[in-house]
């Protein structure tokens, strides 16, 4: 069940928009959105009162919840160029990925990137509509220094456990934080900037 505060930041959110809901369709909006995390939604309805032009929808406030997937514009940049290069990506990318390799293999590089965004955001759209979480696989390249790479950047994304990642690079190390001194030069060197 929705809490007051939700359901209140959805009524503002809403007039801020231009609309205003009878009982009847708050509850159905209301409805519509359960099933999501109560802290994306609110964070959704931010965005929306920044962003958005017009009479709010159920699809502008699911379109901007923050599940852990990223934009159609960071996914793409994560695509591998070539078979050499590594990458972790979730379901919906790759399934994209798909629609635009066509494309990238006669050299049509902006037609593949607007292929890749429409297919992955219907794909994400779809995903959130089912409210399924993302799905974070690995697809390994030719090249071993890109693995590991690739791996130490999904750990510390949050997108696979260190666990999961020494399975596919049994000696996978993670880039450890600079020395407590060098923070400190670092800190000292920015102050006498400012």
């Amino acid at each position: 069940m929705a809490t007051p505060e939700l359901i209140q930041a959805i009524a503002v959110t809403a007039e801020l928009c231009g609309r205003s809901f009878s009982p009847e369709a708050a509850a159905v909006f209301v409805d519509d959105l359960s099933g999501f995390d109560e802290q994306a939604l609110l964070g959704a309805l931010r965005r929306c009162r920044r962003e958005v032009r017009g009479l709010l929808t159920v699809q502008d406030v699911v379109s901007r919840i923050d599940d852990g997937r990223p934009g159609p514009d960071e996914a793409w940049a994560q695509i591998p160029r070539d078979e050499a290069a590594s990458v972790v990506w979730t379901d919906e990318m790759a399934e994209a990925f798909g629609a635009a390799s066509p494309l990238l293999a006669v050299g049509d590089k902006v037609g593949a990137r607007l292929a890749f965004r429409e297919a992955y955001q219907a794909r994400v759209n779809a995903a959130r509509d089912q409210r399924r979480a993302p799905r974070w696989q690995v697809s390994l390249g030719h090249d071993p220094r890109g693995r590991d790479q690739a791996l130490a950047e999904a750990v510390q994304r949050n997108r696979l456990t260190l666990e999961q990642a020494r399975a596919y690079s049994p000696t996978l190390a993670l880039p450890s934080a600079p020395p407590a001194h060098v923070l400190q030069l670092a800190a000292q060197a920015v102050r006498r900037l400012a």
